[in-house]
């Protein structure tokens, strides 16, 4: 059986975990480019034994290449070749879209991760559709300058729930999912849920991670419903 690393780069740090450790952790920040990332993650992990990589990338992300640099991360990342890199297979994914299918339940799911952005992804029927929900346009500026950690820091924790309810409402008006996951790290602001509404987990991201390697119908989901 082969065992899989999995890597969640976000806008502040990475975290790394291989099945049966414990998780890992490095900055990353506005100026890491691949080469620093491809450095310390072969360095943080040169004790541990595994045959494949899940990627989880902080910009969109097209047949497993990245197709834009990400806004909190240095440049170069536009075709860069992982596998290469790091000698080993590799999937690179959307780490909204990664930790949507940790967080997947089976059914119509919307996820929306509150964290240095908004990242977004929907789920069909098992079919990931990952999104850019948070360049949309929203009052003076997008629904990402609104929820991220920047209107965070700018608003408040209550006014900034207060526009995580109103988007959250708006996304389902418009997507009509049969339940959202509100992940990210930010999510732990949010005392009460909006309805419909389920609290995701960081930790998702490594389960989805893990279930990339894995074909759809091996993947610990339901085939119809949802929980």
């Amino acid at each position: 059986m082969n065992k899989t690393l999995v890597v969640d780069i976000g806008g502040t740090h990475v975290k790394l975990m291989v099945e049966g450790a414990e998780q890992r952790m490095f900055d990353s920040g506005a100026k890491m480019q691949p080469n620093d990332f491809v450095a310390q993650l072969k360095e943080q992990s040169r004790d541990w034994k595994f045959d494949n990589i899940s990627i989880g990338f902080p910009a969109p992300v097209r047949g497993g290449k990245i197709i834009s640099n990400p806004k909190h991360l240095g440049q170069g990342w536009v075709g860069f070749d992982f596998g290469k890199s790091l000698g080993k297979p590799v999937q690179v994914i959307n780490d909204a879209a990664m930790q949507a299918l940790g967080s997947y339940k089976g059914g119509k799911m919307l996820f929306l991760g509150l964290g240095t952005g908004l990242g977004s992804t929907l789920i069909v029927d098992g079919i990931i559709e990952p999104m850019e929900l948070g360049h949309l346009p929203y009052k003076k500026a997008t629904f990402e300058d609104y929820v991220g950690v920047r209107g965070l820091e700018a608003h408040g924790s209550r006014k900034w729930r207060q526009y995580v309810a109103d988007i959250v409402k708006r996304l389902m008006a418009a997507i009509e999912p049969d339940y959202v996951v509100l992940g990210g790290g930010n999510v732990k602001h949010i005392k009460v849920l909006p309805d419909g509404c389920k609290a995701g987990d960081n930790a998702n991201a490594f389960v989805g991670g893990f279930r990339l390697w894995k074909k759809p119908s091996r993947r610990g989901f339901p085939k119809n419903g949802y929980a």
